[in-house]
């Protein structure tokens, strides 16, 4: 019963693989894997919803580092069909990311989630170059025109972006073939938590940091297995969505990262928001043809035991997201984590989740890199 779910999604889609093409990712020198990836992800857009998790095989509650090892798996008997993961660091040539993932574990792990059939996205909460603090350092608002061309601080950025595509290389060699990467750089924009927030810089220089980025990465490094998404935090409408969207030419994936805070409090505000976004995301999906995601969400603690049927899944109807990512397990913070681990009261819920016709795990997708 494997690959039941996609059996009935293969015919579903049996006329549309024929006319669907990867013509609107932007990167014309994308690789086999990334073009037929973005393809069949654009031809579930609707139909399916994949289930993700931060770090999942990295650690999770009360284990780190162990091989093989997920609390998703454990507690549903499968893997999550997309893994998250974080490069913070990478740009200071550390070997230890953010959240202590050593980069050379993270690859092989990248690599094992590849070969199985699941999916990849990166994040990157890079430090801050102007003032050498956190990505959470929001004491200045000269961080980001730093950085640009002719900025004080724009050849250490040039650094940092050599050390990303190091990451990349280094992945691709390590793997025998280019693993395709759903990278979504300078997210939550549209708060002002970040250096490169909304307060923090004007439209045009986060646009400008945005082009410059992508450009270098794929003209100057030749990195061509990225799909980049494009993911603000909440907003009102569509005009603060794309308030500071660099463009069809440099965005393949519209994104959303929305957390339920205050659990049952907030529960019916969490998903009259996401229905809302999400249904004008889907609105430009069908005029661009650029999928759309949940590309972070989560209720910490999962205080509510039917979290995921009765808050996550009515919010992503009736426009669904290719995928939904949940935030990571935390090992080293005991309040921290954002799916059920083995003999917490919501995995049962989990599991129901898992068995809705429309939502997928990894052992039920078929073969996307084809």
């Amino acid at each position: 019963m494997k690959n039941f779910k996609l059996l009935i999604l293969g015919l579903c889609f049996g006329t549309t693989c024929m006319i669907v093409s990867a013509q609107n990712l932007n990167d014309k020198k994308a690789t086999p894997e990334t073009k037929a990836l973005y393809r069949n992800l654009r031809q579930m857009q609707g139909k399916s919803i994949l289930f993700g998790h931060q770090d999942d095989t990295a650690y999770g509650i009360a284990w780190t580092g162990e091989s093989n090892q997920s609390d998703v798996k454990k507690v549903t008997g499968d893997y999550p069909a997309v893994y998250g993961w974080d490069l913070g660091h990478i740009e200071l040539g550390d070997s230890l990311n953010i959240d202590k993932v050593p980069f050379d574990r993270m690859r092989r792990l990248m690599i094992e989630a590849y070969r199985r059939g699941g999916v990849n996205t990166v994040s990157w909460h890079l430090r801050n170059p102007y003032t050498a603090g956190s990505a959470w350092d929001v004491t200045s608002d000269k961080v980001v025109k730093s950085i640009l061309l002719g900025g004080e601080k724009h050849q250490l950025y040039i650094k940092w972006l050599d050390r990303l595509a190091v990451f990349f290389d280094q992945l691709n060699k390590e793997s025998g073939t280019p693993v395709p990467i759903l990278f979504r750089p300078f997210h939550e924009h549209s708060g002002s938590w970040f250096w490169w927030g909304k307060n923090l810089c004007s439209v045009d220089d986060y646009v400008s940091l945005w082009h410059f980025t992508v450009d270098y990465l794929r003209e100057k490094k030749n990195i061509h297995n990225l799909i980049y998404i494009y993911s603000p935090d909440f907003v009102k409408n569509k005009q603060e969505y794309f308030e500071r969207y660099p463009g069809d030419a440099y965005v393949d994936m519209l994104g959303l990262d929305l957390y339920h805070r205050d659990a049952e409090a907030r529960s019916q505000e969490y998903i009259s928001n996401v229905k809302n976004i999400m249904g004008f995301l889907s609105d430009y999906s069908v005029k661009s043809g650029k999928p759309y995601v949940f590309s972070e969400t989560g209720l910490n603690e999962l205080s509510m035991y039917n979290w995921f049927t009765e808050v996550l899944y009515p919010a992503l109807l009736p426009n669904k997201p290719v995928y939904v990512l949940v935030w990571r397990n935390a090992y080293d913070l005991p309040r921290h984590y954002f799916t059920p681990y083995p003999g917490h009261p919501a995995g049962k819920n989990l599991i129901e989740f898992k068995n809705l016709p429309d939502v997928l795990f990894e052992n039920e997708l078929s073969e996307l890199y084809k």
